[in-house]
């Protein structure tokens, strides 16, 4: 069994965002060099995402919208109470997970025709890190 990992940097123009990185994970699956396993795709920080869906504006749109009204940016958390102002961050992190577990099939993404790999982030506008393990033969 081979281990390859590597760290992608991501720092985010908007406090709410959803950034494509599917390329990205590719291009270190394929620097790899695992014919058959798995890469686990996972944020390194409390307020970030890692998900599988489409890459549509408007899914993306109907996402963020979705996140606000299950945990709403707004005072009154008791998080908040910490100094910090993140609590809702934190919750749709929860709503979307930390991590994807991919398959890697002849040395590739094996994914739907389309699936991408997402990052969301929701307390951006500084640098975070995302981890892309990947593991097999």
């Amino acid at each position: 069994m081979r281990f390859h990992t590597e760290y992608l940097t991501l720092n985010t123009r908007e406090r709410y965002e959803i950034r494509d990185i599917t390329d990205e994970v590719a291009r270190i699956v394929a620097a790899a060099n695992v014919i058959d396993g798995m890469v686990l795709v996972s944020a390194m920080h409390i307020t970030a995402s890692v998900f599988v869906n489409d890459h549509e504006s408007g899914l993306w749109a109907d996402i963020m919208t979705w996140l606000e009204e299950l945990a709403p940016a707004k005072p009154g958390y008791a998080h908040h109470r910490t100094g910090e102002d993140n609590a809702d961050a934190h919750l749709k992190r929860m709503l979307l997970g930390h991590q994807v577990l991919l398959p890697i099939t002849k040395g590739a993404l094996d994914l739907g025709p389309w699936e991408r790999v997402h990052y969301g982030e929701f307390d951006g506008r500084r640098p975070k890190r995302v981890v892309v393990k990947v593991m097999g033969e």
